[in-house]
């Protein structure tokens, strides 16, 4: 590290909420009284003793007496607090050296984040799926008061065969978040993404899957599982479902009216079956439509200053949570800021042709209108695209009843998901513009 890094990384020990300032001026004033006691003694001998030059030369060099006495204090006072920072700063560095890596960032910047993330906004995602983990990934930087409030209608690939099979919750959303929001995320990330290829039983499990599920057997309870799970992989914020009960969600698909529908499936039973469906889907639902909200969840969307919906699958992964009742309700009645993150490209079954203004316009008829404060929308429309990408961008259309917020959002590596900083940049922004 260059010294100008190391002086710049030292005076943020000054930076306000640091909890610092206090114990060094504490510190400052001991060191006061104690020189003044010293004085003191200081004084009563150098009238008592001889030392004159001729009499004891050793005495007379050690107590300055060839300075003026304003000069010998100054003197004295300045290698005083040479001798006091570097005698902390290296005590410092010593004690604190057997808990930061030499490849990890200042102790002062470790100290200076989480101060500030401690005093960041309480936020509140919405989600589940890719999409609200790349979210998450972007605003666990800003602040430790985040809760994410995932889906239980899953019923797809490993998930799925865990909730038949052990009457879980799934646990693949969760997984995610937990994998985005660990302090340790790379090697975690990878640890709780890793899916088994074969053997019995085992072959198309993750890792993170059966962990939820190994500690909802030890615990006895899926909420206290994810909680326990979150503990271990020091987690930040919270992880919460939607409803703690078992929901089927079901879709109303456009088309049957014509017969271009085979009889009796104008509507679609399964999550992971609705977007293979390949029709216009007029509407979801859930089954039984009357479950109870989580109350966590609800008393953290009360509780918010921002809530943040999506992005994510609209009907799949979004509706989803809107559709529990008490969610809903908590949604509407909080005085947070409201923020709807937009897609960056149509999805394949789902919103085949959106722009911004249907998909906003989807969620109104399904949850009420006038629910956002602000679409956050992607402008960025010159991107490359995969060879065998069928999506398309989403375009940042709307109408005078939907305040649109409009910025690059693309993640230059994979054009067509969020990226996760640029993402949480104009979320904040955003939460800003509010004060």
């Amino acid at each position: 590290m260059r010294l100008r890094d190391k002086v710049g990384s030292a005076w943020k020990w000054l930076y306000p909420g640091m909890g610092v300032k206090r114990w060094l001026i504490l510190l400052a004033f001991g060191l006061l009284l104690l020189s003044v006691g010293v004085s003191f003694f200081y004084i009563q001998v150098y009238r008592a003793l001889e030392f004159s030059g001729a009499a004891s030369p050793i005495a007379y060099g050690l107590t300055l007496q060839f300075f003026p006495h304003w000069l010998r204090g100054l003197l004295l006072g300045l290698a005083g607090v040479g001798c006091v920072a570097l005698a902390v700063y290296r005590l410092s560095r010593s004690l604190l050296s057997a808990f930061v890596a030499p490849d990890q960032p200042s102790v002062v910047d470790v100290i200076y984040r989480r101060r500030v993330r401690r005093r960041g906004p309480k936020i509140v995602a919405i989600g589940g799926g890719t999409g609200l983990s790349t979210l998450l990934r972007g605003l666990k930087d800003t602040t430790d008061n985040l809760t994410a409030i995932l889906t239980v209608a899953d019923d797809g690939g490993s998930s799925g065969r865990l909730r038949r099979e052990l009457g879980l919750p799934p646990p693949g959303d969760f997984r995610n978040c937990m994998a985005a929001l660990a302090e340790v995320e790379p090697l975690m990330a990878m640890l709780l993404e890793y899916r088994f290829g074969e053997g019995l039983g085992l072959d198309g499990h993750s890792f993170g899957n059966l962990f939820i599920a190994a500690m909802a057997g030890i615990t006895g309870d899926f909420a206290q599982a994810v909680r326990m799970s979150s503990k271990v992989l020091a987690v930040r914020g919270r992880i919460l479902p939607s409803t703690m009960e078992s929901v089927t969600l079901c879709a109303e698909l456009a088309g049957d009216a014509e017969g271009d529908l085979p009889a009796g499936q104008h509507q679609v039973q399964g999550e992971s079956r609705i977007p293979k469906a390949g029709k216009p889907i007029e509407r979801v639902f859930l089954q039984p439509d009357d479950v109870r909200g989580y109350g966590e969840a609800v008393r953290a969307l009360l509780d918010a200053e921002l809530i943040v919906v999506g992005p994510g699958s609209l009907y799949t992964s979004i509706l989803p949570n809107l559709l529990v009742k008490d969610i809903a309700a908590a949604f509407r009645a909080s005085d947070a800021l409201k923020v709807y993150v937009c897609n960056l490209a149509t999805q394949a079954g789902e919103t085949d042709g959106y722009n911004a203004l249907e998909h906003v316009r989807a969620l109104d008829s399904h949850v009420g209108d006038s629910l956002f404060d602000y679409v956050l929308v992607n402008d960025n429309m010159e991107v490359h695209k995969p060879a065998n990408w069928q999506a398309e961008m989403v375009q940042p259309t709307t109408d005078d009843a939907h305040r649109l917020w409009v910025a690059d959002l693309v993640d230059p590596d994979k054009p067509w998901r969020h990226d996760p900083k640029k993402l949480a940049q104009n979320i904040m922004r955003i939460c800003s513009s509010r004060v």
